[in-house]
This record gives structure tokens, C-alpha cells and sequence, in this order.
């Protein structure tokens, strides 16, 4: 399958930092062995999205409210996404877990509507680092996953992502080793094996955690590694770039 390289660029960037970025980003040179996707804050989605038309680099957002339209105040919907031009979408991140407290039931809703309306939802899936201590990593991952898939078919999986991000690993400097996120990306992909048989081969699955151009080329050699979902590293063209030309082993 082919690798994913999406860059989360968090509450960083204006709109017309954004518009700045997405054009330097049209010198990434295209490949075809692997997929591209940036991610902008929801106010720069429309500006980069017609910037990055034509280039191959996939638009995406950072989240979203389940629900069609209504009184949200503050909140955005999927269609508002979609006409925006976002193709993908990240549910439950780490931050939107533990900073605003969203439930695996919650961020459910989140990937469902964003099936509904044709976008790929990313589901982000991870234990903290006191679970990590605990040797809860596989019991928390395997929980946030069914739940978060709760009722999603076979083919609507097909265009399901998974991320895998130790919350441990997020901005701390500190990195689950590649031998480490590929045990979890296994255990991950053996748990959708059991619901959804055949196609869990053909699922993408992300690592997160401090992925920078140092370890993408020793992470991207595991086997069940799929991609990256890139923070801070995706906000310089000269790091970004770098993870985007990872070197195949």
C-alpha cells in the first residue's frame, strides 16, 4: 500500500502564513509510491487547498462536530469541511482527548460522519505514559480502537486511517524506538484483522510522536508502519520535505 505522510499543523500558521507555506510546499517533488496531506488550522484550509489543487498533496483538517448543521457555536461541520476542500480529517487526536476531555464514544460519532460525507477519517489511537508504565499500552490502544470503530463496516474501512500516537511521545523530545511502534502498529492491525478479516492488510496505519527527519527513514522501514502523522516537524519546508523523501530499505 502506499505510505501516508500527514502533517499536523496544529494552531500554528494565519491564513496568510499558510498561503505562504503552501506554496513553498509545491516545490516538494511528486512521488508515486507514497501520498502527501497537510492539514492547516479550519481558517486556512480554503486558501491551501486551492494553492495545493493540481500538486497531488492531499488537504485535510483537524477536527470536526459531528453533526450536519445546528446551534455548534464555535464548532465546524463536515460539510463546511468538505467544501472547504478537506479530503481527510483527524478524530481524537491526543490533545483533543486529554486537553478537551473527548470520549472514545464522542470521537465514534466523529469518524462515522466523517464517512458519511465521503472524507477519510484519521483515527488517532494512544496511552499516556502512566499507562505506558503500567504495561497498559495494548489494553488502552485495543479499547480506543473498537470503540472508535464502533459500527463502521467493511467497506466504509477502507478508507479508515489509523494513528498510532504515545501521548508519551508527543512534543517531549522522547521516542517510542521503531521496533517499539511497530509492535503496537501489529497488535493494531491484528485487532482489526478480527473485525474486519482481510481488510485490515489494506488499512494505513500512522505512527505519531516525534517524528522528525532523523528517525522517519528507521520508522518507515517496519513493516506494519504505514506513515506518519508529523507535528512540529511539519511547519519547515526543509523538515517536512526531508520526511516526505523518506528512503525506502
Amino acid at each position: 500500500m502506499k505510505p501516508l505522510i500527514a502533517g499536523n499543523w496544529k494552531m500554528y500558521k494565519t491564513p496568510s502564513e499558510a498561503e505562504i507555506f503552501a506554496s513553498e510546499l509545491k516545490k516538494i517533488s511528486k512521488f508515486e509510491d507514497r501520498d502527501v496531506l497537510v492539514c492547516p488550522p479550519f481558517t486556512a484550509i480554503g486558501c491551501v487547498s486551492r494553492i495545493l489543487a493540481g500538486t497531488g498533496i492531499y488537504v485535510g483538517a483537524q477536527n470536526v462536530y459531528p453533526a450536519k448543521e445546528g446551534a455548534f457555536t464555535g464548532e465546524v461541520s463536515p460539510s463546511m469541511l468538505r467544501e472547504a476542500g478537506a479530503q481527510f480529517v483527524i478524530c481524537g487526536h491526543s490533545e483533543r482527548r486529554h486537553i478537551f476531555k473527548e470520549s472514545d464514544d464522542f470521537i465514534s460519532e466523529k469518524v462515522k460522519i466523517v464517512l458519511e460525507y465521503k472524507m477519510s477519517p484519521i483515527l488517532c489511537i494512544g496511552e499516556t505514559l502512566d499507562q505506558n508504565e503500567k504495561g497498559e499500552t495494548f489494553s488502552v490502544v485495543e479499547k480506543q480502537l473498537v470503540t472508535g470503530l464502533k459500527n463502521i463496516s467493511v467497506d466504509d474501512m477502507k478508507s479508515v486511517v489509523i494513528a498510532y500516537e504515545p501521548v508519551w511521545a508527543i512534543g517531549t523530545g522522547k521516542n517510542a524506538t521503531p521496533q517499539q511502534a511497530q509492535a503496537v502498529h501489529a497488535f493494531v492491525r491484528e485487532v482489526l484483522r478480527k473485525t474486519y478479516g482481510d481488510v485490515a492488510s489494506s488499512v494505513r496505519i500512522l505512527y505519531g510522536g516525534s517524528v522528525k527527519p532523523e528517525n522517519i527513514d528507521e520508522l518507515m522501514a517496519e513493516k506494519d508502519i504505514n506513515g506518519v502523522l508529523v507535528g512540529g516537524a511539519s511547519l519547515k519546508f526543509e523538515s517536512f520535505s526531508r520526511i516526505v523523501g523518506f528512503n525506502k530499505k
